[in-house]
C-alpha cells in the first residue's frame, strides 16, 4: 500500500492531462473571454486615444520631428476664424436635427395606429438610413446640380429655372441644403425609436381619454409625450451630438467648398491634407469635450424628465379630463 503511494506521489506532471480536466478548461475560457477583449480594446482604442491627447499638445507631421508648443493649439481652435466659423455652420445641422426630430414624432404617432399602408409607409421612411453615407452623398450631389433632379422638379411646378439658384454654390442657401439632407437620411431611424416607445404606452389610456372626451391632440399632448419624454430627450442629444461631427455630406457633396466645411472636415483637412496632426489632435479633443458636456445635459435632461416611461402622471391625467371637458362645451 504504501508503495503504491510514493509511487502516485514520484508520477511526473503531465501537462496535458491536466489540461484536459474540466474545470481548468472552464478557467482558461473565463479567462480568455476577459483578457482579449481588454487587450484588444486597449490596444485600438486607449492607446491611440491617450496618444492623440499627448499629439495634441505637439506642433508635428506625420513623418518627421516634433516640436512642444503647450497649448497653443488648443489656442488656435478658438482665435482661427475659419475654425470658428464651423461651429457657426453647426447651427444648421442643429436646427435640421430638431426639424428631423419632429417630423420622426409626427409620422411616428400616424404609424404607430392603424392606418392604411401603414407598413409600406413605415419601410419607405426608414430605407434612406440602410444607404451608405456616401451613396446618399452622392445622390444628392447630383440631385442639387444645376439643371438636374430638384431644378427639374421645380420647374414642373411652374419655377423659372434661370431665377433658381445654385444649391451648392450659393453661400446663402448650400448649408441649408446639406444639412436638409440628414433629415432625408435619419428621420426613419429616429421614427422607428418613436414608434417602439409609443407602442409600450398602455393601450387602456387611450380608450379612457376617449371616454372622457378627448380627441388625437390631446392625446398626444397629454398621454403620448409624457410617456416618452425621455426617449425624445435622448433622440434630441444624440441628434445634436451628430451636428457637431457632420462629415459625409460637405465631403462628398461640396468637398467643402463655398463655406460649407464643417467642424469635423476641417479637422479631416488638417489632419491629412496639411498634416498638422497636433492641431488635428486639439481639434478631436475639443469635440470630445463637447461630446462630454452634452452627455451632462442629458443626464440633467434625464432627471428633470424623471422616472414617467410606464405612466402618465396624476396631474398630467387632471389635465387631461379639465382639457377634455373644455373641449366639450
Amino acid at each position: 500500500m504504501s508503495s503504491a503511494r510514493s509511487a502516485a506521489q514520484k508520477e511526473p506532471f503531465n501537462f496535458k492531462k491536466w489540461l484536459g480536466r474540466r474545470k481548468v478548461q472552464r478557467t482558461l475560457v473565463i479567462v480568455s473571454f476577459i483578457f482579449i477583449p481588454i487587450v484588444l480594446l486597449f490596444t485600438f482604442t486607449y492607446l491611440p486615444f491617450f496618444n492623440m491627447i499627448r499629439f495634441s499638445f505637439y506642433d508635428m507631421k506625420y513623418i518627421g520631428g516634433r516640436t512642444f508648443v503647450g497649448f497653443d493649439n488648443y489656442k488656435e481652435i478658438f482665435t482661427r476664424p475659419d475654425i470658428l466659423q464651423t461651429f457657426k455652420l453647426s447651427l444648421y445641422y442643429m436646427a435640421a436635427s430638431v426639424i428631423q426630430l419632429a417630423l420622426a414624432l409626427y409620422f411616428a404617432t400616424l404609424l404607430s395606429f392603424k392606418t392604411r399602408g401603414g407598413g409600406f409607409f413605415k419601410g419607405a421612411i426608414f430605407f434612406p438610413y440602410l444607404v451608405c453615407g456616401i451613396a446618399v452623398g452622392f445622390i444628392f450631389k447630383f440631385f442639387y446640380t444645376r439643371g438636374f433632379v430638384f431644378d427639374t422638379v421645380l420647374s414642373w411646378i411652374g419655377f423659372n429655372t434661370d431665377s433658381l439658384p445654385y444649391w451648392l454654390k450659393n453661400t446663402k442657401i448650400n448649408n441649408i441644403s446639406l444639412a436638409a439632407t440628414s433629415i432625408w437620411r435619419y428621420m426613419g431611424q429616429n421614427m422607428v425609436l418613436f414608434i417602439g416607445a409609443i407602442m409600450s404606452v398602455d393601450s387602456d389610456l387611450y380608450e379612457a381619454s376617449s371616454l372622457d372626451g378627448a380627441n388625437k391632440w390631446q392625446q398626444f399632448r397629454f398621454i403620448i409625450m409624457p410617456s416618452i419624454k425621455t426617449i425624445i430627450m435622448l433622440n434630441l442629444i444624440l441628434s445634436i451630438t451628430g451636428s457637431l461631427s457632420a462629415f459625409e455630406p460637405p465631403y462628398v457633396i461640396t468637398g467643402g467648398t463655398f463655406g460649407t466645411s464643417t467642424y469635423f472636415l476641417m479637422m479631416h483637412n488638417i489632419a491629412h491634407r496639411y498634416q498638422k496632426l497636433g492641431l488635428a489632435s486639439a481639434m478631436a479633443v475639443a469635440l470630445m469635450v463637447i461630446i462630454v458636456l452634452v452627455t451632462i445635459l442629458q443626464k440633467v435632461g434625464f432627471s428633470l424628465a424623471g422616472d414617467n416611461n410606464s405612466d402618465v402622471s396624476k396631474k398630467t391625467a387632471r389635465k387631461l379630463g379639465k382639457s377634455a371637458k373644455e373641449g366639450t362645451r
